[in-house]
């Protein structure tokens, strides 16, 4: 199975099915010399672990990580780090059904085209699962990149027709909230929305936005490999995601070009710009100012009222869908969002070392 791969210099692998025995990740390209422990990966799964709210499925798994390699007295070696979470909540028989029928709103069939055969167990790798092995990674992306005065906050700005106001804006609402809004008014709107959904059978998406601050001016490079480019295709590899914004995003498409321009000025003996219409990103290549992209998140497919489909002989059935799910994928969706996007930014920060004479020099110089 091609693609499971991510990243140029640093670079993740992740493995397992929802419905297996594990699920992991292996990290290759961290730079040695890294404080890391299993705790400072845990408290990023713990953010998208089931079972923690109203609104979560009530699959019930620690979601527990454990280090193999890599890391030796406190510290990244430099060597490949090797992650695993075992599952330890698999209820399998809920799904033995749809192995002769495909789900509305799932990779079921496309699966059974590409490979011929597929695990119906939960979705397989086409899971929410298998995103914990990106959280993994995320978390040890994110630390390295602190270390460098980079911040990365992403929240849930939408479910339904819910909105968080920014003026409410609290950080900590964020982790406190089921629904991971900034804005606990707005949080308990969303609720309610969702007690709706889930007493019609049915589900809801969303938006959900990341700021990146502290990111310097000059990473990413400016053609194919450009830094919205990466940053997009990093997103909308999380399976839910269905379209990715980069500062006013498709609302640019509305404005006239003198609207659109952020000014340049100089601040404190630096070049800063008075608005941030292009969202941290010109030419491919990072401005300076904050980086602000949004991930727009479909409905959770499966859901518990009746809907038409297909079964392997060709016949139109109507199905009932059974399990434990979701009734909105965007709360346990954040964080995943999240450690994509430092992942992403990581890798093009180490590439971009290699853009200057002078960068090698200051390292291998004499």
């Amino acid at each position: 199975m091609a693609g499971s791969s991510y990243g140029k210099l640093f670079q993740i692998t992740t493995w397992g099915e929802s419905h297996g025995r594990a699920l992991g990740v292996v990290i290759d390209g961290c730079p040695s010399g890294l404080p890391l422990s299993e705790d400072d990966i845990q408290a990023f799964l713990d953010r998208r672990k089931p079972g923690r709210t109203k609104i979560s499925t009530p699959r019930k798994e620690d979601d527990k990580v454990e280090i193999l390699s890599g890391v030796f007295e406190g510290r990244t070696t430099g060597t490949p780090i090797s992650l695993i979470v075992t599952n330890t909540s698999q209820r399998s028989t809920d799904y033995g059904e749809i192995a002769n029928y495909y789900r509305p709103g799932h990779a079921d069939y496309t699966f059974d085209q590409k490979y011929g055969f597929r695990d119906y167990r939960g979705g397989g790798r086409s899971s929410g699962r298998e995103t914990i092995g990106r959280v993994a990674a995320g978390a040890i992306a994110s630390k390295l990149l602190s270390t460098l005065g980079i911040r990365l906050t992403a929240y849930t700005r939408s479910i339904g027709p819910i909105t968080i106001d920014e003026k409410n804006f609290d950080v900590q609402a964020i982790l406190d909230t089921p629904t991971c809004m900034p804005d606990r008014k707005a949080s308990e709107k969303a609720e309610a929305y969702l007690a709706d959904c889930m007493k019609s059978f049915d589900s809801a998406g969303g938006i959900i936005e990341c700021k990146i601050e502290g990111c310097p001016a000059g990473i990413g490079e400016p053609v194919f490999d450009k830094l919205d480019a990466e940053l997009s295709k990093a997103i909308m590899s999380i399976g839910a995601v269905k379209a990715v914004e980069i500062g006013d995003g498709t609302q640019t498409a509305l404005h006239r070009g003198s609207e659109n321009n952020d000014a340049f000025r100089m601040q404190d003996g630096r070049v800063t710009k008075a608005t941030n219409h292009a969202g941290g990103i010109l030419g491919g290549i990072s401005d300076g100012s904050a980086i602000l992209l949004r991930a727009y998140v479909k409905p959770t497919p499966s859901i518990f009222s009746k809907q038409q489909t297909v079964n392997k002989q060709g016949e139109d059935i109507e199905i009932t869908i059974k399990g434990r799910h979701d009734p909105v994928i965007v709360p346990r969706a954040v964080v995943v969002v999240e450690s994509m996007a430092a992942i992403a930014l990581l890798d093009a920060m180490l590439v971009n070392m290699g853009a200057r004479v002078e960068n090698l020099h200051k390292i291998y110089g004499k």
